[in-house]
């Protein structure tokens, strides 16, 4: 009779500490997927607005005129993900582009807030590297720029720091 009642004990504690283990296994995934569900709700980081810097100055002549091309570029290109600049042929064409990127940049003049050019299909982060805006030759260029970056599906802009143009 000793040895019955030891072995219901026996499984008795084995039961409960398989369902300690089972309780505790549980948890763990419960908690897991708290953390995964919370981090999605979330949705992606904030991009950090650009960082524009002047890259000089060049002249060149196109149509028979005379211009000068003022260079861009942002210095902060590697913290935008590829995927802001591919092909978005859901969303609205560039002119005859109609697989235009999903961000389109604009640059402005500070003085007025008149765009004076834009990128609407740009490939890759690395192509923020060269921005430019042409003026005609003997023509005063605005003296501060700043730029502005449109995610299309998102509806989010960046706005740039401004930068001087000489």
């Amino acid at each position: 009779m000793g040895e019955v009642c030891k072995t219901e004990r026996s499984d008795k504690m084995t039961s409960t500490n398989e369902m300690k283990r089972r309780m505790s296994i549980s948890f763990a995934i419960l908690l897991l997927c708290a953390a995964v569900l919370n981090s999605s709700l979330a949705g992606p980081q904030p991009l950090p607005n650009p960082k524009v810097g002047f890259a000089g100055a060049q002249g060149y002549v196109a149509n028979g005129q005379q211009w000068v091309r003022y260079n861009l570029r942002v210095i902060n290109y590697t913290a935008y993900p590829n995927y802001l600049f591919a092909p978005a042929p859901y969303l609205p064409a560039c002119g005859n582009n109609t697989n235009a990127s999903r961000t389109w940049v604009d640059i402005y003049d500070r003085s007025n807030g008149k765009r004076l050019y834009g990128f609407c299909a740009l490939g890759a982060p690395q192509d923020l590297t060269s921005l430019w805006f042409a003026v005609k030759h003997g023509e005063r260029p605005p003296a501060y720029v700043y730029i502005v970056m449109t995610d299309r599906r998102t509806n989010r802009t960046y706005k740039s720091n401004t930068v001087a143009t000489h």
